[in-house]
């Protein structure tokens, strides 16, 4: 579907430019894509003002961007008063804004999926309630490729691709999957938002690579391994191939969703696809064919011995990811990466080695503690 609904706000980003630029609300500024999505947001001479909001508010100071604090999952559900109190607060930040850009979102800890319930799912709940109170025209929410059902092994899938989560079992498919249903009842119940679906696949900075290291890998990878040369195999497991993207050119994607009409879902990826053989050339190693069986079972004992922060469930959802086509967002918003697989992923690396951060909480490259605290 091409353009804006009618009564999408197109008119009211007219007016906002004509008054000195549209004002754009970022929930989820300080993390890996939010980052990004500020800097190009605020280089735009069509924003006239930016309000980044997350828990913990940065020294950090770029161009147009005033910061607030808010917590979206903060309390619970229903009529609990911490609850009520955060989507007040959110409603109050929206309130004038042309836009929301929703990057908010836990990964950790996957030991307690009901934390990250409680902010992915029912702060997102939140989210929408309080953009239709603020009377906000225009949303662009960060889904993922862990959105998507099980793909084909044989071509890329679209945006029409079902969307129930590569596996039920892993809290972050689950959760990026229950979400799209939550935005199919927001855009039946609120026609005249303009809606804006992102779909990207794993997306890779310099300066993200300690918090991803944190997420993902836990404490107790050494950095040296970062370094060419050090990997001397990477496992080619069945099913492994996988899409990346480095999070500036994401962001780009994101600082076009906000400019134009448009609405529904876009795919976002850098080619080429990503398997053992690409991986292998990057890191300077060799692919070596292995079973999935013994693999699984050494990620399912390092889980329960507590040696690494995410569950053998996410490995069994990443092996049965699709492969998309990015054909919409070429053609609808006129984007395209201009940095390729590899090069993410060699910056990914690169920062692991330098343990690159950024001055915001989420992207410090040492937590207070060290990692005996993680």
């Amino acid at each position: 579907m091409t353009g804006a609904p009618a009564g999408s706000g197109a008119g009211r980003d007219a007016d906002s430019r004509a008054g000195g630029g549209l004002r754009v609300v970022v929930l989820g500024a300080t993390g890996n894509v939010g980052t990004s999505v500020v800097r190009a947001l605020g280089d735009d001479p069509g924003i006239g003002s930016v309000l980044g909001v997350a828990r913990r508010t940065p020294l950090w100071t770029p161009p147009k961007t005033e910061w607030a604090s808010a917590d979206i999952g903060a309390g619970g559900d229903g009529e609990d008063p911490a609850g009520r109190a955060a989507e007040e607060r959110l409603t109050d930040l929206f309130r004038g804004a042309d836009a929301v850009v929703h990057l908010a979102w836990l990964i950790q800890p996957a030991r307690d999926p009901l934390v990250t319930w409680r902010t992915n799912v029912l702060g997102t709940a939140r989210v929408l309630r309080a953009m239709a109170a603020a009377e906000v025209p225009a949303l662009v929410y960060a889904s993922s490729v862990g959105a998507y059902s099980p793909g084909p092994v044989n071509r890329a899938v679209d945006e029409t691709w079902p969307t129930h989560g590569g596996r039920p079992d892993a809290a972050y498919c689950r959760e990026k999957a229950y979400v799209e249903r939550l935005l199919d009842g927001f855009e039946h119940d609120h026609p005249r938002v303009r809606v804006v679906r992102m779909r990207p696949g794993f997306l890779f900075k310099r300066e993200a690579a300690s918090e991803q290291r944190r997420l993902f890998a836990g404490p107790f990878l050494p950095q040296r391994l970062a370094g060419l040369g050090t990997v001397p195999a990477v496992p080619a497991l069945p099913g492994m191939r996988f899409q990346v993207l480095h999070t500036d050119d994401a962001a780009e994607a994101y600082r076009l969703a906000v400019l134009k009409p448009v609405h529904g879902a876009f795919n976002l990826a850098a080619g080429p696809v990503v398997d053992a053989s690409v991986l292998a050339g990057v890191l300077g190693a060799r692919a070596v064919r292995m079973p999935l069986g013994p693999v699984r079972a050494a990620a399912g004992l390092a889980w329960r011995l507590r040696l690494v922060p995410s569950p053998p469930e996410l490995l069994d959802a990443f092996l049965r990811l699709p492969v998309m086509d990015c054909t919409r967002a070429a053609g609808e918003l006129g984007w395209r990466p201009r940095r390729s697989a590899q090069e993410a992923l060699r910056e990914l690396l690169r920062g692991m080695r330098e343990v690159a951060g950024a001055p915001t909480a989420p992207l410090a490259p040492v937590v207070e503690g060290g990692r005996r605290h993680e």
